[in-house]
């Protein structure tokens, strides 16, 4: 895979932030895909790596729970020295800037603002057919609570939206999504993560 972040010729070697959230079930679809999967707990799980995957939960306990075990900062410090992050819901809040609600931690490694729950809550959870800039047909996207970027900044690449709100954005080594892939069969965006973000020398 061209862009390895470590060198190594054999299988991408790709994180899931094992602290809440669908962490299994990305790593059942990276293991069919022929990753090898990692659970991260601790800053030194990040060794190694080509790419990180943080999944959905409650970003807000998420984001504590990272600040206090130290993994906000390892994070940060492992995609500025090269690697390959996506967030899914909670993990695209994580992943911005800037957010509309009150303060919270983030990684701030996409120049965004993001509304929490910004679809609604539990109850208000759905699913819709996206067109997904790239894909050749829609992609079904599971909402529960879900987020969107109501901006993005320069260099930020939206690769779906729904009424005009993004639901799923790329800037380099970063990409989001406001909807849970590791939920459905579909395992295209898994896909892209490891070709097209993991496997890039593009810096955000």
């Amino acid at each position: 895979m061209a862009g390895r972040r470590n060198g190594h010729a054999g299988r991408p070697r790709v994180g899931v932030l094992a602290l809440q959230g669908d962490f299994r079930e990305h790593a059942e679809i990276l293991e069919r895909l022929g990753a090898e999967p990692v659970e991260v707990r601790r800053p030194e799980d990040l060794r190694g790596l080509d790419g990180l995957i943080i999944p959905g939960g409650e970003s807000t306990a998420i984001g504590n729970l990272m600040v206090h075990s130290g993994m906000l900062d390892a994070i940060r410090s492992f995609f500025y020295q090269g690697g390959a992050v996506w967030g899914t819901c909670a993990g695209m809040v994580l992943a911005a800037s800037a957010t509309t609600g009150p303060s919270q931690p983030l990684l701030g490694i996409m120049s965004a603002l993001v509304e929490r729950n910004g679809f609604g809550r539990q109850v208000h959870s759905f699913e819709a057919d996206l067109e997904v800039k790239g894909f050749d047909r829609p992609f079904r996207g599971v909402f529960i609570r879900a987020p969107y970027f109501e901006d993005v900044g320069p260099g930020v690449e939206v690769l779906a939206e729904i009424d005009g709100r993004v639901v799923a954005a790329r800037a380099g080594k970063v990409l989001v999504t406001a909807f849970h892939p590791e939920l459905t069969d579909d395992t295209r965006f898994h896909e892209y993560f490891l070709r097209e973000v993991c496997g890039s020398d593009e810096r955000s």
